[in-house]
């Protein structure tokens, strides 16, 4: 018996991933952000966070350009995407020296009424910095520029965090009356830069699997 060809064509799903961008450059333009050639983020400005895009699993070539030009790119790079994976891709550094720093946004199974947190230092002239509690309690030890902390389980609270130069008690920012609810994952980005314009701020980011 013949049995036409079509009916042996299956539906197989495809695993998305999920990916965000951020913009982190202190000194550079307003970009536009494009993945193998496909334009995914338009006039992105300093400090600027895309929704997550939905995105099939892939390695993609990743091109920023100032916005409106098509010339040359200030970053190029390629970046692997896997089944399931969540990101955020920072553009960080000063513009003469730009990098896209990926971050996997991972996702532990919390504990009822817990919280997921990490420390991103994403701030170009910064030293590396402990992550504390205004008591001195460490939370991220000795984080350098474009290096990505282990995620802690924290309960959710108002938090007062403050960047320390590493091993030191000298305070170099200060973020106060920080609301950490429940049941989510966080991420904390330090930006900007130290004693210079604009200046070191936290940008405190609500991951995909919070949602």
């Amino acid at each position: 018996m013949y049995y036409p060809h079509y009916q042996y064509v299956y539906s197989i799903p495809v695993t998305s991933a999920y990916v965000r961008i951020l913009h982190a450059s202190p000194d550079a333009p307003a970009v536009d952000i494009y993945a193998n050639n496909v334009l995914i983020a338009q006039n992105l400005a300093y400090r600027g966070f895309t929704q997550y895009l939905s995105l099939a699993p892939a390695t993609y070539r990743i091109l920023v350009y100032p916005t409106g030009t098509r010339t040359t790119p200030v970053i190029d790079t390629q970046v692997n995407i896997a089944p399931n994976g969540m990101y955020t891709i920072a553009a960080a550094g000063l513009l003469q020296n730009i990098e896209a720093v990926v971050v996997p946004d991972t996702a532990a199974i919390l504990p009822p009424n817990r919280t997921q947190l990490k420390f991103v230092h994403l701030s170009p002239n910064a030293p590396a910095v402990d992550i504390t509690l205004p008591n001195g309690t460490v939370l991220f030890p000795n984080i350098s520029f474009g290096q990505i902390s282990n995620n802690i389980t924290v309960v959710p609270a108002n938090y007062t965090l403050q960047a320390r130069i590493a091993g030191t008690n000298q305070i170099v920012l200060t973020v106060p009356n920080t609301l950490i609810r429940g049941n989510r994952y966080y991420t904390v980005y330090a930006v900007g830069l130290v004693d210079a314009n604009p200046p070191l701020q936290a940008l405190i980011a609500l991951d995909k699997a919070s949602y």
